[in-house]
């Protein structure tokens, strides 16, 4: 018989080193999750494990310890983690059939602090853990703490933890408020928060509280006419669910939450208690400055989806498009597994109010993606992944992939000067066939008619006719463009590199477009974008700095500085010259606008030498567009990208005075040319100018009979619910850089910010074509312009 003791004894210790050591228990009780700091110092977010508010015990009603100590341990004063009375109690009862717990305080919270390493089973060995577990914490801990961290680490429903979470949970007030009857509720619910939730079972709940109620009378915490008094009254349950604030960068912290936590497990730290503070490259200012012009400028685009699907053809079983939403649901498929049949089926769902609303809001919600970046060192200065983080926390700057249009020319461009192009060469603006696979034929077009006339491809960019770019595309070579905007930023995305790839025909996500227009910006050198500057333990010591990654060619000076100076036009007089006209902006920036085919997609990207900037605007559901007017690229997002470049240059966030560096130097063969010409001069006089002769296209064309139309007039207009963007407007023969001089830098600003803005009823269209199918079959919008349905474009919903 003694052998057997001896035996418990051995288990015991072979178990002590299975269990937390004291260095791990030391810190399993601070709770210091780590801080997300801006570049200026401003709280971005904190990193709990769960949503909790840690609180000292003299922030927390008395009542509610006296309930707690009565109920679940009333010697907890007197023992040393173990209750050898109680367990000893708990275990005759379980063997005699009534199984009792019997727990104290401690070994509870070793179950709630180490649910891993003590297990959860309810087994002799689970119990051994826990108790020795239980001993190493009243070795480290005194009872206050103890306490105090059992009571900010329970779990109490609802994504609630913590007594403080919990206080505002059910009744409405914090945890130094609590009253005894809130107190017996909330320790009432310990013993089993589902079975004694008292928002679901409150019959059971009020029973479970007059139980506590009664612990607290017998052990003289209660006299019994209180409880007389007290256990007549009802729960008084003041039930909200409590949400983490998103702090003013959300999507960006849940990015940081990833990395982070990597960083912290290969260096030995834990996020949510180690007390980590880590240092960001936002910038507050501009964080919010973004956040309010995307929620401005897309809230104003809501209106206008809002009115386009209210009509008879919107949001309603008439509408073609929006049955096939409704047949898309469970609850259609409910219904048909039911027996219904389809015209059945549809009718009972169209009868229910709530469930068409619901889906007409998940369907026609416009959403927004915004990111900007400093192109000197990568630095991510605003990140805005939606318009709001609570209802759509799916991130359109990282995650979505939408195809990017327009603004993936500037690649076509880039890989055309590296390969010697100029901006005056031109091409012609004609019908364009291009063969892709089988015997199929790509036929590339614009809105404008064509002119059949030389096209500068300076005028090509700036009015971002698909044409031109189509012909270039084929002179460079698909393979060379996909190989460009790889190295230039787009390196997480498939591209295609097929021709029509230079209408942006792939799917990208607007962090790796801005952060290639970045490279831009950044005379062709690509830098790795970067969140993070330095991370600090909790006493201010620098754990880790982060510099800037080292920059990568990838496009020669002379050719990108080119290729800024061409984009400078589309902001001057191009599709983007409301970024002047409307907003007044006078600085030295360049920029591309992007519409994709159907408008499912509008974007537009803004360079300075200081500030890159990006904005995304659509639907999540690309069968859903706005109209033809504000679904392009012009109209929906460049408005965002222009409020917030407005804001940061009246704030002096960003210098004013600020210029790109477009010389191009000469080089070897191009100054010896010069020298010779001028030696030839100085002999033998002036040499005649000769006129260069029309490159010509090296696709198949079709003829066309010339155009001799004027060009469209301009005519101001307006539409309710958004101030109309002017876009220059490219006439039927526009100019090419010989006929129109045109001067490097800054022009003259065409109107004040506040001036009415002159815009066009018939604006270029940016479609991002496919090989198949084009503009010209695309299925006609069943129920009018709100209804618009275009074939699926290639979407990838996550990384």
């Amino acid at each position: 018989m003694a052998a057997v003791p001896a035996l418990v004894v051995l288990y015991v210790l072979v178990l002590i080193p299975f269990t937390p050591g004291i260095g791990d228990i030391r810190k399993a009780r601070v709770d210091k999750p780590a801080q997300i700091l801006s570049a200026d110092g401003k709280l971005l977010a904190e990193f709990k494990p769960s949503n909790r508010e840690w609180v000292p015990l003299n922030e927390i009603s008395p009542y509610m310890v006296d309930a707690l100590v009565s109920t679940e341990d009333h010697r907890f004063y007197e023992h040393h983690g173990i209750d050898f009375k109680r367990t000893a109690g708990a275990a005759l009862r379980t063997f005699s059939g009534d199984r009792q717990g019997g727990s104290t305080i401690t070994q509870q919270l070793a179950r709630n602090l180490y649910p891993d390493e003590i297990g959860r089973a309810p087994t002799l060995t689970r119990k051994i853990k826990e108790a020795i577990t239980a001993f190493k914490i009243e070795a480290v801990y005194s009872k206050q703490q103890i306490l105090e961290t059992y009571l900010n680490t329970v779990p109490f429903l609802y994504n609630a933890y913590g007594i403080e979470m919990a206080a505002r949970t059910y009744f409405g007030v914090s945890a130094d408020q609590l009253d005894i009857l809130q107190s017996a509720t909330l320790t009432g619910m310990l013993k089993g928060n589902a079975y004694y939730n008292p928002v679901l079972n409150p019959e059971r709940a009020l029973a479970r509280r007059n139980t506590v109620l009664g612990q607290m009378v017998k052990y003289g915490k209660l006299t019994p006419a209180q409880y007389a008094t007290l256990s007549k009254k009802p729960l008084g349950i003041d039930f909200e669910r409590q949400t983490e604030p998103p702090g003013p960068a959300p999507h960006f912290a849940q990015q940081l939450r990833r990395w982070l936590i990597a960083w912290a497990d290969r260096n030995d730290y834990n996020v949510y208690s180690d007390g980590l503070v880590v240092r960001t490259t936002i910038d507050a200012r501009l964080q919010s400055m973004a956040t309010a012009a995307l929620t401005q400028h897309a809230n104003q685009l809501q209106g206008i989806a809002n009115g386009a699907w209210s009509g008879r053809n919107g949001c309603n079983a008439g509408n073609d498009l929006f049955r096939t939403f409704m047949r898309e649901t469970p609850d259609y498929k409910a219904a048909r597994d039911a027996g219904a049949n389809d015209q059945d089926a549809l009718k009972h769902l169209a009868s229910d109010h709530a469930f068409m609303r619901g889906l007409c809001k998940t369907k026609t919600e416009v959403q927004a993606g915004f990111l900007a970046i400093d192109p000197r060192n990568g630095q991510i200065k605003a990140w805005v992944g939606s318009r709001d983080f609570t209802d759509e926390p799916y991130d359109h700057v990282q995650q979505a992939r939408r195809q990017p249009g327009s603004t993936f020319k500037p690649f076509v461009y880039g890989a055309a000067f590296a390969n010697g192009a100029k901006p005056t060469d031109t091409f012609i603006d004609q019908p364009v066939e291009i063969p892709v696979k089988g015997e199929e034929i790509w036929r590339p077009d614009d809105a404008e008619a064509p002119t059949n006339k030389p096209m500068t491809l300076r005028d090509g960019i700036a009015w971002s006719r698909n044409r031109i770019t189509a012909q270039l595309m084929m002179q460079v070579g698909p393979d060379k463009v996909a190989r460009l905007a790889r190295a230039m930023g787009v390196r997480d995305s498939q591209l295609d590199p097929v021709p029509s790839l230079a209408l942006g025909t792939s799917p990208v996500t607007l962090k790796e477009m801005v952060s290639a227009y970045s490279t831009i910006a950044n005379d062709g050198e690509y830098i790795e974008p970067r969140m993070v500057t330095s991370i600090e333990d909790s006493k201010g010591n620098v754990l880790a700095e982060f510099a800037s990654a080292s920059p990568q060619r990838a496009l020669s000076a002379s050719a990108d500085r080119t290729l800024i100076d061409v984009m400078r036009d589309v902001v001057n007089r191009g599709t983007g010259s409301s970024i002047r006209s409307r907003f007044g902006i006078r600085a030295d920036v360049a920029g591309k606008t992007g519409t994709t085919q159907g408008n499912t997609d509008g974007w537009f990207v803004l360079m300075s030498p200081q500030l890159v900037a990006g904005s995304w605007v659509g639907f999540d559901d690309g069968r859903v567009t706005l109209d033809d007017y504000w679904g392009q690229g012009a109209r929906s997002a460049l408005p965002i990208v222009g409020d917030f470049f407005q804001r940061a240059l009246r704030a002096r966030v960003v210098d004013l005075r600020a210029r790109f560096d477009t010389e191009v130097a000469p080089g070897v063969f191009e100054t010896f040319r010069q020298n010779l010409n001028a030696w030839i001069e100085k002999l033998f006089g002036p040499t005649p100018k000769v006129e260069a002769p029309v490159k010509r296209a090296p696709v198949q064309a079709q003829r066309a009979a010339p155009a001799s139309a004027p060009a469209p007039e301009v005519a101001a207009s307006a539409a309710a619910g958004v101030s109309a963007a002017s876009e220059a407007v490219p006439s039927a023969s526009a100019p090419t850089a010989a006929s129109q001089p045109y001067e490097v830098g800054l022009p003259p600003i065409i109107a004040p910010a506040s001036a009415p803005v002159a815009t066009s009823p018939h604006l270029p269209q940016e479609p991002a074509l496919a090989p198949t199918p084009t503009p010209d079959d695309a299925e006609p919008a069943p129920g009018g312009p709100a209804a618009q349905y275009t074939p699926p474009v290639q979407q990838q919903p996550g990384q």
